[in-house]
């Protein structure tokens, strides 16, 4: 049986397009670092690293003639990023963003039964089969997010600020303080192949009591 994350955790990867409490526990992720524009020939880099590394880790995983406690077959799960600008940008922060002020983190999820030393035998692998200049920054960690508030967005990445207000004022109404301006982004849709107004991609940030 295959594990597909759209169909088994829809809590999590496929919420509606209206805010909601949501609880997300510790998960494994290959993670890479970043800052500046995601326009750039550097995010896509960084993007083309995760994706190499997710696919040899999968595909791999299937050709072993013993399989590790609890594997199944899966599909590999979606690109995240979580965002923040830069401490010279918050100390003269205007209410405007610039995105060449933007640090990032992107990840993608990996199973539970992957252990770190296989990451470590697979990202040699890939190395050799396909070099990427940004693999050796790849890292492989554990992240727990704990309670969020999270929505569904749709439309341009430009016109998220909309989405993160109506999520704040329902934090409000919940009695719920966000944690930082720190966000989580989940990309549902490949913002290459499909047209802005219908890119789908889950927003979540953190909040306490």
């Amino acid at each position: 049986m295959k594990h597909e994350w759209r169909k088994k955790e829809k809590d999590i990867y496929l919420p509606k397009a209206k805010p909601e409490v949501v609880t997300i526990p510790a998960y494994q992720f290959l993670t890479i670092k970043g800052e500046g524009n995601p326009n750039s020939e550097h995010f896509k880099t960084c993007i083309e690293a995760l994706y190499s590394m997710s696919y040899a880790i999968k595909m791999n995983l299937k050709k072993l003639d013993t399989h590790p406690k609890n594997y199944m077959d899966y599909t590999v799960y979606p690109l995240e990023g979580i965002w923040d600008i830069n401490d010279k940008a918050k100390q003269q922060f205007s209410g405007q963003i610039n995105k060449d002020d933007f640090v990032y983190t992107l990840m993608i999820r990996q199973p539970d039964f992957v252990t770190h030393s296989f990451f470590e035998e697979m990202l040699e692998l890939t190395k050799s089969k396909k070099p990427n200049p940004l693999l050796n920054q790849l890292h492989f960690e554990t992240i727990t997010e704990d309670k969020c508030i999270q929505m569904m967005h749709i439309g341009s990445y430009d016109d998220e600020p909309a989405s993160f207000k109506i999520m704040e004022e329902f934090a409000n109404s919940m009695k719920l303080s966000r944690l930082s301006k720190k966000h989580r982004e989940v990309y549902l849709t490949d913002f290459r192949k499909v047209a802005p107004e219908k890119l789908k991609t889950v927003l979540r940030f953190k909040v306490n009591d």
